[in-house]
């Protein structure tokens, strides 16, 4: 369908932040890729633009975007789209992802990314706008799986099935969040393990790691928030093992998006996600 295909590395990445410029282009090591949030770089000029240029001569990119609302109701904005696609062409990364999720209702945009039913119809919706997205940035893109805080009783499909389903007719890759499997299947109940054991591994380009905060619901039972702000907890680091154990070496980001650390401490995530690597034969 598409020639461009991904050329992530299976090594670690992480999401780029401004602060840590001057430390990734002196001592990236053993970091191999970096990930930039599309709407960080939407605008036409100034220093963000010519860092991002700067470091796409020494680190494939990998595109993540928040704001298409994939999943919403109404059609993929036009203007957001036309901004996505510049940015696209001019960089050339080497993958681009987005959420199962949607965040627009008419004109407004929602702060958050929130939850749908898996139903036949929303697969049609998603496949629909997984399509017009693909055909206006001339590559497959990688969809995320989302962290969960509730189930709908509409809900006809698995969270995997409505995946496998919509990689399979939209030709699209899956981008595979471990640390939104843990917190979804704590938060609902189920087993995070036979979650990875039913994932279509074959459809994933990319691999993400985040971490996320403890606290209770009203009933007292435990619920996990994907804050993205600490780091990755050991139950992760062990899912993250039998994950990669099925699906071989992936391309594996660290991400960490509040209360940033300095270097070293994103280095160190980086470098547990690289012995995690090592212990795959592929």
């Amino acid at each position: 369908m598409f020639d461009h295909v991904n050329a992530l590395p299976p090594r670690p990445g992480v999401g780029y932040k401004p602060q840590h410029f001057s430390d990734i282009l002196d001592n990236p090591a053993p970091v191999a890729w970096l990930e930039i949030h599309a709407e960080n770089y939407m605008g036409l000029g100034g220093r963000p633009l010519a860092q991002l240029r700067a470091l796409s001569e020494k680190f494939p990119i990998s595109v993540h975007g928040v704001g298409l609302s994939i999943g919403g109701e109404t059609r993929l904005d036009p203007d957001h789209l036309a901004r996505l696609k510049h940015l696209v062409d001019w960089l050339n990364p080497a993958s681009f992802s987005e959420h199962l999720a949607w965040s627009t209702h008419d004109s407004h945009f929602l702060n958050d990314l929130l939850p749908l039913p898996y139903t036949q119809g929303t697969v049609d919706r998603v496949c629909d706008h997984i399509d017009e997205l693909q055909e206006a940035i001339g590559r497959p893109m990688l969809l995320e799986n989302p962290s969960s805080y509730l189930a709908f009783e509409q809900s006809t499909l698995s969270e995997t099935d409505f995946l496998r389903e919509v990689a399979r007719r939209t030709g699209c890759g899956l981008l595979l969040d471990v640390n939104n499997v843990f917190v979804s299947a704590t938060n609902l109940g189920y087993s995070p393990q036979g979650y990875i054991k039913d994932y279509p591994l074959d459809h994933v380009g990319e691999i993400h790691l985040g971490g996320h905060d403890e606290d209770h619901d009203e009933h007292g039972a435990p619920l996990l928030i994907d804050s993205h702000g600490r780091e990755i907890a050991d139950p992760v680091w062990a899912l993250l093992d039998i994950t990669l154990a099925a699906s071989g070496p992936k391309p594996l980001l660290i991400e960490w998006d509040t209360d940033v650390p300095d270097w070293p401490v994103l280095a160190a995530e980086a470098n547990r996600a690289e012995q995690a690597l090592a212990k795959v034969t592929v």
